[in-house]
């Protein structure tokens, strides 16, 4: 039985593999139909496909009374999504160029919003009111980035009823969200299966391996993204599905009635996250891009940060 489940558990990364090269190739090619850029379209329409799995894994926590288990997954996804697969992006693919993708202003304003959440988990309670401030400001930054990429212009709306999208590369990026989606949950569901064999608390598990397990969409389209030459559409997904995230955190923040949280460790994990989203921007600002090396950094504070969880756990 343990050898079946393993096998699966294996297979079920091949079938991301394969659903994540269906959605790189179609929405660059859509993007080129509706002479749009990717970033925009991957920011929209990526950043939150990409983030069901997070939504997935939040509503049952929530039906099963454990709202930490989304609080630990969506604040662990922020670190996976800049301190493992954006560092890997830039690592695996010689850098990530950030020309043409975010200015100054909107790339703060983006950061602000992912860090949110974190931030209004110090003080261990969340409420529907800070829940609604998350929402709000998702919208205000997704209306702002996606206005500088002209999506609300009357002209390009105009253009863009003008163009066809092809139904073929339509199907292609449904059935690759599809498979990715499905696979990722049974990863999920595998991952929880074994965890629970070992008897770890639901915060830690969700902080660190399932965070890992609802992003596999995100680090498997970073890799396909970097071997087609396609970062940009890889960046705009991680950007997009790490707004997504607070997005989530307000929703499910609502849903759960809002919620006062008993973890001591709030704080680090607050300076953990914060300190690796102000080193993005360093380094986006100087070069506008990340470099190898700078992906290597904010690699090794991901490390850090899985070092600090795992002796945090074993304490508790």
């Amino acid at each position: 039985m343990i050898a079946i489940n393993i096998i699966s558990y294996l297979l079920s990364f091949l079938a991301i593999w394969f659903g994540a090269g269906l959605i790189v190739k179609s929405i660059e090619s859509i993007a080129h139909r509706l002479k749009m850029s990717p970033f925009a379209i991957s920011f929209l329409i990526l950043g939150v496909m990409t983030s069901i799995p997070e939504a997935a894994v939040g509503i049952n926590s929530i039906v099963n009374n454990d709202p930490e288990i989304f609080v630990g997954n969506l604040l662990g996804g922020i670190a996976v999504i800049f301190l493992l697969v954006i560092p890997i992006l830039a690592i695996l693919g010689k850098g990530i160029k950030l020309d043409h993708s975010l200015d100054k202003d909107n790339l703060v304003g983006l950061l602000l919003v992912i860090v949110g959440p974190s931030l209004i988990v110090i003080d261990h309670g969340v409420t529907k009111f800070e829940g609604v401030i998350l929402i709000l400001c998702y919208l205000i930054s997704l209306y702002s980035i996606l206005r500088k990429h002209g999506f609300w212009e009357k002209k390009e709306v105009e253009e863009l009823h003008k163009r066809t999208i092809s139904f073929v590369e339509l199907a292609k990026v449904v059935a690759g969200v599809i498979i990715v989606f499905v696979s990722s949950q049974f990863i999920v569901d595998k991952t929880l299966l074994f965890s629970e064999m070992l008897k770890i608390n639901p915060y830690y598990l969700s902080i660190l391996v399932l965070s890992l397990g609802t992003n596999l969409p995100e680090l498997s389209i970073a890799i396909r993204a970097v071997i087609s030459g396609k970062k940009d559409i890889a960046f705009g997904n991680y950007l997009g599905s790490a707004a997504a995230n607070t997005l989530l955190f307000g929703v499910l923040t609502i849903m759960n009635n809002g919620e006062v949280f008993t973890f001591n460790s709030f704080l680090i994990t607050f300076l953990f996250i914060a300190s690796g989203l102000v080193l993005f921007y360093f380094f986006s600002q100087t070069k506008r891009d990340i470099s190898r090396k700078e992906g290597s950094i904010l690699l090794g504070i991901y490390v850090l940060f899985v070092i600090y969880q795992i002796i945090s756990g074993m304490r508790s």
